[in-house]
This record gives C-alpha cells, sequence and structure tokens, in this order.
C-alpha cells in the first residue's frame, strides 16, 4: 500500500545527508576565520588550528552522545533541560540567540568581501562592506518571512564541491608552496605571536568549528538517530580536521609572516586597504599559488563559491533564530509574540525581523574582530554548558538509554565519568574565561546579553504565574483524525457526467503535499458497447478537459490531469489501476446521488483500494454530509 506521510518532521535523513548539512556550515567558517585568526596567532596559526581541532572533537563527542539520547532540536539547550532544568535550558538557548545572530552578522559581512576581492573594491571596505552586509540580511529576512527556505539538495551539492574545493587547494599547495622551513620561520615566541595573542586566538579559532549543532537541529529528521547522528558527527569531524590541519600550513607558506621594525604581519591578517587579504583570506591564499593560465579562473571560482558558501550561511543562521525562537516560545521561555506566525506565510516573523535587526545594527561598527570574539564568547558559553550537561547526565540518570557512548571514559565508584566531556568543559570554559579577561568590550557585550535575558525570563515567567524551572509547553492542536495527515501524493476521480466539485478538490489540497504535482485528476468517460473504444465522443472529451482545467484553475500548478475512455462498468477497475501506477497515498472521490454509474465505481474502488479512499459528500441546499473514510 502506498505510504502517507503524517504532519512533522519525517525522520528521513540518513548518515551523509546529515554530515553534509554540517559541514556546509562548519565548512563555510574557514572563510572569515582563517584571516582573523592569523591577524593574532600570525606564525602559529596551524598550532592554533590543531589545538582547537582538539577541542572541537570533544565537543563532537559531547554532542554525539547526548543527540543520541535525545534526538530533538535544540542542543546545548535540550541537553541542558535533561540535565538540569527549565531555567537553564533557558539560559543556553539565549546564548544560542547570540550565536545565531552573530552567525548571521558574521557571514554576512564578508559575502561583500569576497564579491569586492573580484569585481569591485569598494564593497572590501568600510562603508560597502557594511552597508552590503546589511542589505544581505535584510533580503534573506524578508524571504524567510515568506517562508521560502533554501532548497536542501542545493546545500548538499554546495557542501560537497566546497570540501572538494578545498581539499583540492590544499593538494596543489602542498605542491606548490608548502614549505615547512618557511613555517618554522614564521615563528617568534613570545614576540609573533604574544602570548596574549596566542591565547586569544585558540578560542577565536573554534569559529572555525562552530555549526557542530546543526546536526543537532537535525536530528529529529534522522533515521535511527543513535546511529546515524553519532556518525554522521565523526565523519565531519574527520573531514574538517583534515582540511584545517593543512590549509592554515598552505596559507602560512604561501603568505608568510614579515617582520619590519620589530613589527610582525601576514597578508592573511592584513585588511583589504592596506594589501591584505583579511577580508577573503582562503582567496588571498589562490591568489598566491600562481597557477598561471588558470589563475583568473580559480579565483573567480573561488570568490564566489565562498561568497555563495557564506550567503546560505547567513540564511541558517536566520533560520536558526526562527527555529528557536519558536522553541523557546512553546516552552514558555519568551513572550508568545516572538513566537507569532504571520498570519498569511505562517513564518515566526516578529522573531526573525527583531534578531535580524539586532544582527544587522552589530555590523555598523565594521568591527570583524569584534564580532568573531563575540561569536566565540557565545559559542564557549554553549559548548560549556553542553559537556556539563553530558557530565551531570551520566551521575543524574545513569540508567539512562545511551545508543552512543564516546570513547574516552573513567569509571569512578561505580560512576561511568565522560573524560571528553570534562575535559572539553575544561577548556572550552577556560577559553570563555581567557576572552573575557583579555577583551573587556566582549565581556561587557556577552554578559549584558545574557542579564537582558536573565531580566526577560522571570519577568515573564512571573507574569504567566509560572516558576523558573518547570519544564511547560504550550498546548499545540494536533490533528483530530487520521485524515488531517499530509499525503506525498493524491488521486481525485471524476466522470463527465457528474461534473466539476470543487469541495473535492479543496479535500484534495488539504490533505496532499505542498510540492508541484502533489494532485493528479483522472476523468473517465464511459464509451458505450456498441461503439469502439476509441470512437470520437467531442462532447464528452470537451467537459472531461474542462474539469481538469477547473481543477488547475482552483489549485494551481500542484495539480496534473488527464481523461481517459473506459467501458460502462469498467471505471472502478481504472481508478484503482491508475492508483496503483501513480503509487497514489489516497484517493478522493465525490459522493454519488444515486448507485448507478459512478456509484458502482465506488463500490469498486471501495472493495480493492489500494490506498485510503475519502469519500467528499456533495453539498446540498440545507447541509453538508461529512467526507466519509475508508
Amino acid at each position: 500500500m502506498a505510504q502517507r506521510r503524517l504532519e512533522g518532521l519525517q525522520r528521513v535523513l540518513g548518515v551523509y545527508p546529515l554530515a553534509s548539512s554540517a559541514y556546509g556550515n562548519v565548512g563555510s567558517s574557514i572563510y572569515y576565520a582563517l584571516g582573523l585568526v592569523a591577524s593574532l596567532a600570525l606564525g602559529l596559526t596551524p598550532l592554533v588550528f590543531i589545538i582547537s581541532g582538539f577541542i572541537f572533537f570533544l565537543t563532537a563527542s559531547t554532542y554525539a552522545e547526548a543527540t543520541a539520547m535525545f534526538p530533538e532540536a535544540g542542543g546545548s539547550s535540550s541537553f541542558a533541560r535533561h540535565a538540569f532544568n527549565e531555567f537553564w535550558s533557558f539560559f543556553a538557548a539565549w546564548g544560542q540567540m547570540l550565536n545565531y545572530m552573530l552567525t548571521v552578522a558574521t557571514s554576512a559581512f564578508f559575502v561583500p568581501h569576497y564579491i569586492g576581492g573580484l569585481f569591485w573594491s569598494a564593497l572590501g571596505h568600510p562603508p560597502g562592506d557594511v552597508v552590503a552586509g546589511i542589505v544581505v540580511i535584510v533580503v534573506l529576512a524578508a524571504i524567510n518571512i515568506r517562508g521560502v527556505q533554501e532548497s536542501a539538495g542545493v546545500n548538499l551539492v554546495l557542501a560537497v564541491i566546497d570540501f572538494c574545493t578545498q581539499v583540492l587547494i590544499v593538494l596543489v599547495g602542498l605542491v606548490l608552496v608548502f614549505s615547512p622551513s618557511t613555517l618554522v620561520g614564521n615563528v617568534h615566541l613570545g614576540v609573533a605571536p604574544s602570548w596574549g595573542n596566542f591565547l586569544i586566538a585558540i578560542p577565536l579559532c573554534m569559529l572555525a568549528y562552530t555549526g557542530i549543532e546543526t546536526i543537532s537541529n537535525m536530528s529529529e529528521e534522522a533515521k535511527d538517530p543513535g546511529r546515524t547522528v553519532p556518525r554522521a558527527i565523526n565523519r565531519v569531524v574527520i573531514a574538517v580536521f583534515a582540511i584545517y590541519a593543512l590549509l592554515p600550513a598552505i596559507a602560512l607558506s604561501a603568505l608568510p609572516v614579515h617582520c619590519v621594525a620589530g613589527h610582525c604581519q601576514t597578508l592573511l591578517g592584513l585588511d583589504q586597504q592596506h594589501g591584505g587579504y583579511a577580508g577573503d583570506p582562503v582567496l588571498g591564499v589562490v591568489r598566491a599559488l600562481h597557477l598561471g593560465p588558470l589563475q583568473h579562473a580559480a579565483e573567480i571560482y573561488v570568490g564566489l563559491l565562498a561568497a555563495t558558501i557564506l550567503f546560505i550561511g547567513t540564511n541558517a543562521g536566520i533560520l536558526g533564530v526562527s527555529r528557536l525562537t519558536y522553541s523557546m516560545g512553546i516552552h514558555r521561555q519568551v513572550p508568545d509574540r516572538l513566537r507569532q506566525l504571520h498570519p498569511r506565510y505562517r513564518t515566526p516573523w516578529v522573531g526573525i525581523v527583531l534578531f535580524s535587526f539586532i544582527a544587522a545594527l552589530t555590523l555598523i561598527p565594521g568591527q570583524a574582530t569584534f564580532l568573531g570574539n563575540l561569536y566565540a564568547f557565545g559559542a564557549m558559553l554553549s559548548f560549556t554548558i553542553a559537556h556539563v550537561a553530558v557530565t551531570r547526565m551520566r551521575v543524574s540518570i545513569p540508567e539512562a538509554n545511551r545508543p552512543y557512548r564516546p570513547p574516552g571514559n573513567w569509571r569512578v565508584r561505580g560512576l561511568d565519568l565522560p573524560l571528553f566531556a570534562i575535559v572539553g568543559a575544561f577548556c572550552t570554559f577556560a577559553s570563555l574565561c581567557v576572552l573575557a579577561a583579555l577583551h573587556t568590550s566582549v565581556a561587557i557585550a556577552g554578559i549584558g546579553w545574557l542579564a537582558v535575558g536573565m531580566i526577560i525570563y522571570p519577568l515573564y515567567r512571573h507574569r504567566h504565574g509560572l516558576d523558573l524551572t518547570t519544564t511547560t509547553k504550550v498546548a499545540i492542536a494536533r490533528p483530530a483524525v487520521e485524515t488531517e495527515a499530509e499525503y506525498d501524493s493524491v488521486l481525485v476521480a471524476f466522470d463527465e457526467h457528474s461534473g466539476y466539485t470543487p469541495e473535492v478538490m479543496a479535500t484534495a489540497a488539504r490533505m496532499a503535499a505542498r510540492r508541484r504535482r502533489g494532485i493528479h485528476v483522472l476523468v473517465t468517460i464511459a464509451v458505450p458497447a456498441t461503439s469502439p473504444i476509441s470512437a470520437a465522443l467531442p462532447a464528452q472529451e470537451a467537459a472531461a478537459q474542462s474539469i481538469i482545467e477547473e481543477a488547475k484553475v482552483q489549485e494551481g500548478r500542484r495539480v496534473s490531469g488527464h481523461w481517459e475512455k473506459v467501458r460502462a462498468g469498467q471505471t472502478g477497475r481504472r481508478i484503482v489501476d491508475q492508483a496503483k501506477a501513480m503509487r497514489a497515498a489516497a484517493i478522493v472521490m465525490p459522493m454519488p446521488q444515486d448507485g448507478a454509474g459512478f456509484g458502482r465505481a465506488l463500490a469498486t474502488v471501495l472493495r480493492e483500494r489500494p490506498c485510503r479512499v475519502i469519500v467528499e459528500s456533495i453539498p446540498s441546499a440545507d447541509r453538508r454530509r461529512p467526507s466519509v473514510v475508508a
């Protein structure tokens, strides 16, 4: 029997779709993180990426265990809810909100840098980059309010192309420019970089590894999440670490550190106005490869790819804001107004507008380094909460089902403690403290954002008579009957005598999946036994075609259709055969007025039905009978 698709997220994603989606987010950050890190770490940039990669491995292990236990959207917020209570879940979610807004701001800020590096230099420095970045945010916010999301298939293709491109850059760089002696000569311990800059560069480098929560947020759509989620995370870790362990070394070989009068710098860390590539570091690496006749084409290819990936990364941040805002509203963590859906487009437009506006405001100063450090502050906070939550659950619910246990555990007094989470929590919390101590402005902005949340949350909960720790969800209406499910394909059957019934098409439209050609209309024309089956019946054919056209007018491009000639008494059999051929998940038919003709066809369909059958009553002047479902 054909399968029907119920409302809600479907568990259809396997290992590679999950891994590619996460890599699309994690892999995009190298296009700006490399320049930000190199401006501080200088010759130690490759080492910083390796250290941060180790922290990323610990964090990925934490997310793999917790997401396999609780395959639901939310990431560290969901983990904190299960480990502690609703207050800590809100605290983590509010920190994630900061991350999403800064994802939007940072990705949008660097889109014009790559475009400007190719075509229009005014976009590569203020105010051009700021204005263009704000325009990107406004455009994507408007698109998301309308509910138009990027295609998962496009994201998958771009993620694969992006990974292959980065692999190609590494391979070509290893052959043409890689120089261990240059890398050693780049380092002047304690001077270039200073120890303070080296320590700050480590949490800042975590920008290149953020996005791991993507898999957590997609886990509700994963097939067998206990197996697929950990495998997807492990593949992301391997792919990302393989690239990020080598690409910075290639970059510092191609664009080495130069010291003049005691001042050391690399073109990777200088802005465009000073002849550097801080705004488009990967494009700078490609330019330094000197590819001869392929040079110009390679620059255009990498620049456009980077801009596209960052554009999609910006959109992913806005989508994350909308999903997180709605989830927080459902759990009564923020005012309902923020999760209010647009009356026409059914998207949380208030939250999208508000947080996109805040993201755009953060762009106005044009301080990429500040955005990066603040982004790292929020990421370290979320990662620390995730590590602590997993450690806490090992103690509070040791008997819980854990489909996946990462390597690195320590047995103490009967408790199986996760070393990866304990060490990871120490590393991420230490990085958070370093950022706060050495960047006062980052500490003020980050703590200020958290303070605003600590004011909103208690006031809102008190207003609704709720305490701060109890999980309370808004009641959401669910489909009352099974016929409110959403079907992948629907067959609507008419005959030329019954005529067109708008109510039948309306029922099919409510049930059918919202995709092109989700509804097919079949109109049967009964041919008498005294005439050949191919006999011309112009009046009946015109009436049948008219029914199809009316259906297309009512429901648009979702409808396809055709008419067929059948022998008297064979209508029901033809409807059943058509439903099997198109693998229809449901058949919708009008209720006949009598038992003759189409009535016998209905009896045949009900007797031999290959899928669910919905019979829509024909409206009368005084009442309408409900649909009959079989």
